[in-house]
């Protein structure tokens, strides 16, 4: 079990520094994400037959008819959230397999995480127990609503795409808070950053991406 935490072969340390090479050549700029990206093992968030692709730049399939996210759009995602400073409380919307979460983790100092498919919610909770992750909540649930009970949040992230951003986490994303958020119908999606001053939003196209769509509802 520990040589599945720290890799062997195609997802050892030097596999996974190679991946932050190519995330530095592709524009990722903020060393505290690529720190987090370095350190949580992405090989074991995938089925063990996959684990040899885990440190390539691509995303995999995770069962559910779900995927993990490319580990750029990971960092992508995560940076633009970040900007550069702290993040107390951040809502991830769309466990999947995990991966994310433990990226948000290590970057923040609270992180609550809804997941609709019970399947992936179990082993990405399990995962996340197995890494000794102490400051996730995760919880089976209807993304589009978010989690009131915790808001207001530093930062928002979701990992799905609605074809509007759903209200309900604008009302739970602080002041100053940053929402991103891939928008839209179809193969692919305008990836967006909404940072919220009051009660003024202001939006920003950040590239295109392909998302599975958000769906409302218990899986």
């Amino acid at each position: 079990m520990r040589e599945r935490f720290v890799g062997i072969g195609m997802t050892s340390r030097r596999t996974r520094n190679r991946l932050i090479e190519r995330l530095r050549a592709e524009g990722i700029r903020d060393e505290s994400v690529l720190d987090a990206i370095r350190a949580v093992p992405r090989h074991i968030f995938v089925d063990e037959a996959l684990s040899s692709r885990a440190y390539e730049d691509t995303a995999l399939p995770i069962g559910a008819g779900q995927t993990i996210s490319q580990p750029y759009v990971v960092a992508r995602m995560t940076e633009a959230l970040r900007a550069g400073g702290s993040l107390d409380r951040v809502l991830e919307i769309g466990t999947g397999c995990g991966y994310q979460t433990a990226i948000l983790a290590r970057l923040a100092t609270e992180v609550y995480s809804i997941e609709r498919i019970q399947s992936l919610l179990a082993q990405a909770r399990q995962r996340v127990h197995d890494l000794k992750i102490h400051n996730i909540r995760m919880r089976h649930g209807d993304g589009g609503k978010g989690w009131p009970e915790h808001a207001p949040y530093d930062g928002i992230l979701v990992a799905a795409a609605p074809a509007s951003v759903p209200w309900a986490l604008i009302e739970q994303l602080g002041d100053g808070g940053r929402l991103v958020i891939p928008l839209g119908h179809g193969h692919a999606q305008d990836l967006k950053l909404i940072t919220r001053s009051g009660d003024e939003l202001q939006e920003q196209i950040l590239e295109r991406v392909a998302f599975v769509p958000m769906v409302s509802g218990l899986g």
